[in-house]
C-alpha cells in the first residue's frame, strides 16, 4: 500500500463550478494519485507513471464522459 500522507493534491483550473473534478497528486515518489474533489475522504486511485499517462489520455479524450 502506498503512503499518501505526503500527497499534495491540486484541482484543475478547468474544474466546473459544480465541483465535479478530480484532484491530482504528483509529489509521491514513483506514483500519481487521483481522487474525487467532492469526496477526498474516500481515498485515491494510485497509478504508476505509465498507468497515469494512459488514464489522463483517456480522461482528456472523453472516454469517461457521461
Amino acid at each position: 500500500m502506498t503512503d499518501l500522507s505526503i500527497a499534495l493534491c491540486r484541482k484543475s483550473t478547468h474544474s466546473r463550478e459544480k465541483g465535479t473534478c478530480l484532484e491530482l497528486a504528483l509529489n509521491v515518489p514513483g506514483v500519481g494519485a487521483v481522487r474525487d474533489s467532492k469526496a477526498p475522504e474516500q481515498g485515491a486511485l494510485v497509478f504508476s507513471p505509465t498507468q497515469l499517462r494512459g488514464f489522463l489520455v483517456a480522461v482528456k479524450s472523453g472516454r469517461f464522459d457521461r
